[in-house]
């Protein structure tokens, strides 16, 4: 029992021992009174008031209002009997949690009005022991402020992180969704092709066994043929699934730049740091996608590649010394830079293309930060 107290108390984001100290404390208020019958009234107040502060934990809509203003009637009643001014503390946090706007901005100028004339009234009277507590009645007053107003920001920040959280788990099922979507449309696009064309193939083939058999071997032939160019794409697609890496990307475009004798101007000190899998899978995609438009297009001498990664974002230049000319146009004819697009903005990443002695085509990708989160910390 003490246990889940103990918790309940830390996860006010107040220590534990100043809850406890607060309330123990007014009970040594009320034995400094030499009369039987104060004493007594301010043990009722004090258990009236952890009574009522309870039940306004657990209640939902006008109740609350009821039992925080008897909450704020106890409080005046304290300071004025047995000048402890620390419950305005309680109904202060109690007040920052309440989520009703106007029930706040109510309650609030309500417990502030009544703290300030209360401690004021006990200002003008001859009392020894408030005039003692005063640096710490100050301390209360000033809680009495900014408490309310931390407390309700700390819960809309706490809210804020819960559908930062939400918002997290629906991208990553977009993008799971959005990748057996891909997944489908490619083994439908390819390996069912083939497989069409392997079954009609072989349909031909066992009619032509017997009335032309040398026809009958080169469909065979070329299902065998069929069979092994679509097993090199599903080892292609499953190599695709499992995340490329840049260093691995760079490797296949030096390769297909050194067969189109395209030589190749690249920094290899360069390396990314902190950057997710599914962004560098991306930018390897395309990356080998702008590459192989160089090849294609450009009839350059050289590729200059450039990977600059700043504080905010990652860029990847891929520039040629080709003809020039190349607009959009000539990419979307093979969906290429469509392609691209289509991946980049899964990243929040852009592509823009300039004509700069042949053609340059600029990749930029936002640094992934949880800025949201750092704020709520």
């Amino acid at each position: 029992m003490f246990k889940k107290y103990w918790v309940l108390l830390k996860s006010t984001g107040i220590s534990p021992y100043i809850w406890t100290i607060l309330c123990i404390l007014p009970f040594y208020f009320i034995f400094q009174s030499s009369s039987t019958a104060e004493i007594v009234v301010g043990i009722i107040l004090t258990i009236a008031f952890f009574l009522s502060y309870r039940l306004a934990l657990l209640s939902n809509k006008w109740p609350v209002y009821l039992w925080t203003v008897i909450l704020v009637g106890i409080s005046f009643a304290s300071t004025a009997l047995f000048s402890y001014v620390y419950f305005a503390f309680f109904i202060a946090y109690l007040i920052g949690n309440m989520q009703d706007r106007f029930a706040f901005i109510f309650l609030y100028v309500l417990h502030l009005i009544s703290y300030t004339v209360s401690i004021n009234f006990k200002f003008f009277q001859p009392d020894e022991l408030f005039l003692k507590q005063l640096p710490f009645i100050i301390i209360i007053w000033i809680s009495v402020i900014l408490l309310p107003f931390s407390m309700r920001n700390r819960k809309e920040r706490g809210q804020l992180e819960e559908k930062l959280e939400d918002a997290h788990k629906r991208i990553e099922e977009l993008v799971k969704l959005e990748e057996r979507q891909r997944i489908a449309r490619d083994l439908h696009d390819t390996l069912g092709q083939r497989l069409s064309l392997i079954g009609l193939k072989s349909d031909l083939a066992r009619k032509l066994i017997y009335k032309d058999p040398e026809k009958a071997r080169s469909e065979l032939r070329d299902v065998q043929q069929t069979a092994r160019t679509a097993l090199n794409e599903v080892r292609k697609m499953v190599s695709q699934m499992r995340g490329i890496r840049l260093k691995d990307e760079i490797i296949y475009v030096k390769q297909l730049l050194k067969a189109a004798q395209i030589e190749l101007v690249y920094n290899e000190e360069h390396t990314l740091s902190n950057v997710p899998l599914l962004t560098e899978h991306i930018l390897s995609m395309c990356l080998k996608e702008a590459v192989n438009n160089v090849v294609k297009h450009s009839g350059a001498e050289t590729c200059y590649i450039s990977i600059e990664q700043s504080q905010n974002e990652l860029i990847i230049i891929v520039r040629d010394d080709g003809v020039g000319g190349v607009s959009e146009n000539d990419f979307v004819k093979g969906n290429g830079l469509i392609g691209m697009r289509e991946r980049l903005e899964f990243v929040n990443g852009t592509l823009e293309l300039f004509e700069q002695d042949g053609t340059a085509l600029v990749i930029k990708i936002p640094n992934v930060k949880q800025i949201v989160k750092e704020q709520l910390i």
